[in-house]
């Protein structure tokens, strides 16, 4: 017990000295990953030691996921159409039918009135919240809300907010395949964006971020800007022709790739065979080879 209110004190202190200096902290809920087909990503993600478990259709119809679970709760959704054409109508369609790759986005909040009504003092537009679940294979109910904010669709840029009403550790639990691996939880979510400076902006007024460090990372194709101590990194392309340029031609701004973290790289490096390390920030970057998760970018960060 002694343990476990220490930890609920460090974080309480955390939250309180982030409002102090006019910041806001957030924590990557899930990243839904939109594809075609769900079995075929399955198959990818276990041949790079990152087997998914199935979770089972949402209670709006039309979708059905698999997730790969985290220790810290954070998990990769694998969202895709329950038969073709059954998601067609919805917000993600063509996210879905386009095999977008990591196409939203979600932080957790304990108080989603409160969050919203802060957003929109800030001049955020919101919408929501909505309710949302599922019903697991074991026929366990899961539900939820959700809410989207800023401009765009639900998650594009900014994340959408989502607070359980059933237990998160129902929602999530640590997939096999990584549990104690070393990796830790999504630590990063990469986001694609036109513009740059107005991109920034917005960050900067919904959470009261200070001003992100850039560098340029020719081998990625972008120029990143960095919130420093945040799990967002914003990528604009550095040519027309790039990979980043044509996605955000298809899809529009939106996360282009996911950063999962490690606090033992050379653990992990045994484990899971990284490809093109790298240092974004002063960081170790590296990634799961592209070629065999269907052309999907998810890293490691040390």
């Amino acid at each position: 017990m002694k343990m476990t209110a220490g930890i609920v004190m460090i974080l309480l202190l955390t939250v309180a000295l982030c409002f102090a200096q006019g910041t806001l902290p957030l924590r990557v809920d899930h990243v839904p990953i939109c594809v075609a087909e769900l079995g075929k990503v399955q198959q990818a993600f276990a041949a790079a030691g990152l087997t998914p478990d199935y979770g089972g259709p949402h209670s709006t119809g039309g979708t059905h996921m698999a997730l790969l679970g985290f220790d810290d709760g954070s998990y990769f959704e694998l969202l895709a159409p329950q038969k073709p054409g059954s998601a067609r109508g919805s917000a993600e369609a063509t996210l879905l039918e386009g095999s977008a790759g990591p196409c939203m986005w979600a932080v957790s909040t304990p108080d989603m009135k409160a969050e919203l009504a802060r957003l929109r003092k800030q001049g955020i537009a919101t919408n929501g919240p909505y309710p949302g679940g599922r019903t697991r294979p074991d026929g366990q109910v899961l539900r939820w809300q959700t809410a989207g904010i800023g401009p765009g669709t639900r998650g594009d840029l900014l994340p959408f907010l989502i607070q359980d009403h059933t237990a998160h550790s129902l929602r999530v639990q640590p997939s096999v395949s990584v549990h104690g691996s070393g990796l830790s939880g999504i630590a990063v979510v990469v986001i694609g964006v036109k513009d740059l400076a107005a991109s920034i902006a917005l960050f900067r007024r919904a959470y009261g971020w200070k001003a992100p460090r850039t560098e340029q990372y020719d081998e990625f194709g972008a120029r990143l800007a960095y919130f420093s101590g945040t799990p967002v990194i914003l990528a604009t392309p550095l040519e027309a022709n790039s990979w980043i340029a044509h996605r955000l031609e298809k899809f529009g701004d939106g996360p282009v790739a996911s950063l999962v973290g490690t606090a033992d790289w050379s653990t992990v490096a045994k484990r899971f065979p990284l490809t093109g390390e790298t240092k974004w920030f002063g960081r170790k970057v590296g990634w799961f080879d592209p070629a065999k998760l269907n052309g999907l970018k998810v890293g490691v960060i040390e």
